[in-house]
């Protein structure tokens, strides 16, 4: 794969105890040493602009003062340095790069992978919460609507954090798809099955909320009997995965048991749906708290990518996710 990377992303300095910092990057480039086929491109920051097209513009302005008066804790979680405005810009900007790299054909072991932060799943139009500031992926997915390089996007979320900022950018607008595999009941406490879309984006809101100790037949599942069939029907010309990796089982902050194999079956199904669709793939980073483990799964996304086959999982899924499975699949009539 081709990885968008920028050391400016490092400078983005939450603190020595912060479960997201710049170590999770120095980590991920510490696995990816030990594989072949690894390319690294620094892309250019995002336009403020860009961004004021998914953010509220008075949100933005008032970030940008915050972080120039030295920052400090926005929240109680998420926390700007003097470089957080820079490299906030810089993993949005990575982000677009993918999407665009991703539109001009850059498939197969060229596909793009942004590793920026600070993360963005999170970010409402008008609001940093949940350590995020720009929403990554709905900045690379509106330049690709605004730059006639795609007429519809999907965005596939895999972090185990519902993504309540995505949805809320999206959640009314007929060309963009989120869908979302998450934990139930974990922060922010957003992504209810019946959260399906409002007004021209009725239907494009995908939500699973899985129960704790989901595994990787239950994500499998999900995907495959929910997830694909709704973004078949989308008919995207981009798919953008939300790629966390804090859904598996030894991350630190949370409950569900994927696998790092269980990984590379996600992203081979991912490139196998975005191939059967005509659809350009790109990944974009989200979480993913355990340093050997963040760093395991992208190096996971990127052997799949690299010609490595997934060992398939023998594992049934669980009867509560096949349940919540069919209660979606009628609710959006898959």
């Amino acid at each position: 794969m081709r990885f968008g990377y920028s050391e400016r992303c490092l400078d983005h300095d939450t603190g020595e105890r912060h479960p997201e910092n710049p170590d999770r990057l120095r980590a991920i480039r510490r696995g990816l040493t030990k594989r072949h086929g690894v390319e690294y491109v620094e892309a250019d920051a995002a336009e403020k602009s860009a961004v004021t097209a998914v953010h509220d513009p008075d949100y933005v302005d008032e970030l940008e003062s915050f972080v120039a008066d030295g920052g400090g804790s926005w929240d109680p979680d998420t926390v700007a340095s003097d470089g957080t405005w820079d490299a906030a810009l810089t993993s949005a900007g990575l982000a677009q790069w993918a999407a665009r790299e991703a539109i001009e054909g850059s498939t197969g072991r060229q596909t793009p992978f942004a590793i920026g932060r600070p993360p963005g799943h999170h970010a409402v139009t008008d609001n940093a919460m949940g350590f995020c500031f720009f929403n990554n992926a709905a900045v690379a997915a509106q330049t690709a609507l605004d730059g006639d390089l795609a007429d519809r996007v999907a965005i596939f979320d895999w972090d185990v954090h519902h993504g309540n900022g995505t949805q809320d950018i999206f959640y009314e607008r007929g060309d963009v798809l989120y869908a979302s595999i998450h934990e139930d009941g974990l922060y922010p406490d957003t992504g209810e099955l019946d959260e399906t879309g409002d007004g021209d984006g009725t239907g494009t809101t995908v939500n699973l909320p899985l129960a704790a100790g989901a595994g990787d037949a239950d994500y499998l599942y999900a995907v495959d009997e929910a997830v694909a069939p709704a973004i078949e029907r989308f008919d995207p010309d981009l798919l953008l995965v939300s790629a966390g990796f804090d859904a598996h089982r030894h991350d630190p902050i949370s409950r569900m048991r994927v696998s790092s194999e269980g990984y590379a079956l996600l992203t081979d199904r991912i490139r196998t749906l975005a191939d059967e669709a005509g659809a350009a793939d790109a990944y974009v980073l989200e979480g993913g708290y355990g340093l050997d483990t963040l760093a395991e799964g992208v190096s996971m996304v990127h052997e799949t990518y690299d010609g490595r086959t997934p060992v398939a999982t023998d594992e049934e899924p669980d009867q509560k996710t096949e349940t919540i499975v069919d209660d979606l699949r009628a609710e959006l009539d898959l």
